[in-house]
């Protein structure tokens, strides 16, 4: 159901999908802008699948040696690639992809219990509602923050917003968020031999981190042409591990057009996000495009710094080829500015630049 304000019919207070989904004439806070319409007939987009089993055990050189080249090559043309025989358990998979269904089939009033607070990315939002007022992403969220150095973070998270009755709910996603970080920290070291750097250059900087793990609820939408589930945006987090059902939905822009990336069952599609990008490795456009048939559900780990932690290039990949291009900043200030400031898209980190820029040169004290 959406709600309206009694001063402007025409506003959404909440995002109900289990009544939109069946609902042919869509709000237009939901109708995006012509040149920004999905085209749902993409081609597929190729991606190298790197076995990450094999990869950094020290049993087989040549493997890890030929996956850091394709990695490299991938993330200098768009960013993505894939990962299987990863060890994350399937059965992990499963039950996080069946409690989803759990919350978000629950009734409005329920979820908003854990409702997205002003400026924090952690909670419930329906479609963003309340964040934007135009162009909203047809889909709701639950995102949890996840640091590994707090014992049970997500589990207690659950507990307090929702009750003691989501205690095993909020187990089994601290449990992904668990997984996800052993392999967050593989794939770092992975990057780090694509990049020429000491294997465990990236692992030590993101050993300890501040990250974030999205459930991305999709529900139907009789026009599927005229929405999106998720707008064009790059990610302003390090790195992204996603686990897509077997809808599929996913569509990355590479070559000025379109494509989409064909799930796979069990493996994760990895990408690169604007904390991580160095003047070499892109931070892709990608979205979520929706369907009139099906609900499509994801996962999406954000990997991020430690809050207070100083984002800053590797030396020895600054040069005259590849100059410095963004100031030294924390992930505090950065998730600030995307949840209060400027809604992330394919220009976030110049934007954020010239904000820090701006924030710096108001500190100045001129004395007289």
């Amino acid at each position: 159901m959406v709600h309206y304000l009694p001063k402007n019919e025409n506003v959404p207070l909440a995002f109900d999908g289990s009544i939109l989904g069946s609902e042919y004439n869509i709000p237009c806070q939901f109708i995006w802008p012509d040149d920004e319409k999905p085209c749902l007939e993409a081609p597929e987009l190729v991606i190298p699948t790197i076995d990450v089993g094999a990869l950094l055990c020290g049993c087989e050189p040549l493997a890890a040696s030929k996956a850091a080249k394709a990695v490299n090559e991938a993330c200098k043309k768009h960013g993505f690639f894939m990962v299987v025989n990863h060890g994350v358990d399937s059965g992990l998979i499963v039950r996080a992809h069946r409690h989803m269904d759990v919350f978000f089939g629950m009734q409005l009033s329920k979820k908003q219990k854990a409702v997205r607070k002003v400026g924090e990315s952690y909670g419930y939002a329906g479609s963003f509602v309340g964040r934007f007022s135009s162009k909203l992403p047809w889909k709701e969220t639950l995102s949890f923050r996840f640091r590994p150095d707090i014992p049970n973070i997500v589990q207690q998270y659950m507990v307090n917003r929702m009750g003691k009755d989501f205690q095993d709910f909020g187990r089994i996603y601290q449990e992904y968020c668990e997984a996800m970080n052993k392999l967050s920290l593989q794939l770092m070291e992975l990057l780090g031999i694509s990049l020429g750097l000491d294997q465990a250059y990236f692992k030590d900087f993101f050993q300890e981190n501040d990250s974030i793990l999205r459930l991305n609820h999709y529900p139907p939408c009789q026009k599927p042409n005229s929405t999106l589930g998720t707008g064009p945006h790059s990610d302003p987090t390090s790195l992204t591990i996603l686990h897509q059902d077997q809808v599929g939905g996913l569509q990355v822009f590479s070559d000025e057009k379109w494509h989409y990336i064909a799930p796979i069952p069990g493996a994760f599609v990895v990408n690169i996000g604007d904390t991580f990008m160095n003047g070499i490795y892109k931070s892709c456009l990608h979205r979520a495009v929706v369907n009139d048939r099906s609900v499509r559900r994801s996962l999406a780990f954000f990997v991020s710094p430690k809050m207070d932690k100083a984002v800053t290039p590797a030396a020895c990949l600054v040069n005259a080829a590849n100059p410095r291009r963004y100031p030294d900043f924390t992930w505090a200030s950065l998730l600030e500015f995307t949840q209060r400031h400027y809604r992330a898209d394919m220009k976030t980190l110049d934007a954020f630049s010239k904000w820090v820029q701006q924030q710096e040169s108001s500190k100045e004290v001129i004395v007289p």
